[in-house]
């Protein structure tokens, strides 16, 4: 076990009775038993039948209830299906206690190989986009095609304002937090993470914002929440050391499938210098920079995400009906990154521009 990894826990066997989670209209939502683990799976139906399967992990903190917007504005494109990873949004701990990015992407594996769904259109978010890229290398039979938003991987230079997320690792760190901050409300703690993760919180919707202090209201109640944050997050700082076949910009560079990378100019918790070296290192890659947008991209900009991956599908030939969002926008010309308007360049000319 690598030093950096927590001693295994048996997981919680009886769990405290909470609020329900959150269903949006359109959305259904269901338990998987699978050996070792259950997972809560938010799906929405298809706008018709014999849509292609996709599948959407979250990141650090959160739940499949963050790709809500995206899902719906991709329901006539794809059979969408978002993860509650183990000890996240409805999904409880994983029998072994396994935290680590392995861990989760073993945890997508064992669901799209019991589903029967693969290859998927595969999305993933911050520490989702680590497992997603995870699993495309490791499992390349199971995806199709690879969007990922703001994703987590390494960085020599860490930003000073992803530091405090990053202490979530060290021993006792979580505890002294979850002692120093036990009078905060619900909705100091959501505007808490809002300023961390959105661009421009003011962007989220009154509705939007009682919805998640909610959340967190619930969350709070379950008593593996800060023994999940804290794992997960020591299970990305070990990913972040880990070299070899095993490093996981390697493993980028294995990835075989057509991939969308996402990054906001104003992400507080994954740089965005990293969008270039993550352009050159998937082999098949096009890049979406959004200079206005935060780490949650999907959740500011759902309509922009969802138009650039549908450009990635019409120029893979995995878009039968035609260009659902009208003219494509390299088709209709980028705004400048100046403009505050998104930039999408194929991962070639993006290397190009890092190099010049």
């Amino acid at each position: 076990m690598s030093s950096t990894e927590l001693p295994s826990v048996p997981a919680t066997t009886a769990l405290p009775k909470v609020a329900p989670v959150r269903v949006a209209d359109g959305e259904r939502l269901r338990s998987v038993g699978l050996p070792g683990i259950t997972l809560s799976v938010r799906a929405r139906p298809p706008a018709r039948e014999g849509l292609p399967p996709a599948l959407y992990v979250h990141g650090l903190g959160g739940s499949s209830q963050n790709w809500s917007a995206l899902m719906q504005q991709l329901e006539g494109v794809v059979d969408g299906e978002a993860v509650d990873l183990p000890g996240f949004g409805d999904s409880p701990p994983p029998d072994d206690g396994d935290y680590s990015v392995t861990g989760h992407a073993r945890a997508a594996i064992r669901f799209l190989d019991a589903a029967g769904r693969g290859p998927v259109h595969l999305f993933g978010n911050s520490l989702g986009g680590s497992v997603a890229t995870r699993v495309a290398a490791l499992r390349p039979d199971l995806v199709r095609t690879l969007t990922l938003v703001s994703p987590a991987l390494p960085e020599i230079r860490v930003q000073r304002t992803a530091v405090p997320t990053a202490m979530l690792a060290l021993p006792g760190v979580a505890g002294l937090f979850s002692r120093f901050t036990k009078e905060w409300s619900a909705e100091e703690r959501v505007r808490g993470v809002m300023a961390l993760c959105y661009g421009d919180p003011g962007r989220v919707t009154p509705e939007g914002f009682r919805n998640a202090v909610e959340e967190m209201e619930r969350r709070l109640q379950l008593p593996y929440f800060w023994d999940a944050l804290t794992r997960s997050a020591r299970g990305v700082v070990n990913a972040y050391t880990l070299g070899g076949q095993h490093g996981l910009w390697r493993q980028a560079e294995r990835v075989l499938a057509p991939t969308l990378l996402v990054y906001g100019g104003r992400d507080q918790l994954v740089g965005f210098r990293m969008a270039q070296r993550a352009a050159r290192a998937f082999r098949d890659s096009r890049l979406l920079t959004l200079p206005e947008a935060g780490h949650v991209a999907m959740m500011e900009y759902p309509e922009t995400v969802a138009r650039a991956f549908c450009e990635l599908l019409d120029d893979a030939g995995e878009l039968a009906d035609g260009f659902p969002f009208g003219k494509p926008a390299s088709a209709a010309g980028a705004a400048s990154p100046d403009g505050g308007g998104p930039v999408v360049d194929d991962g070639e000319a993006a290397a190009e521009s890092a190099g010049s």
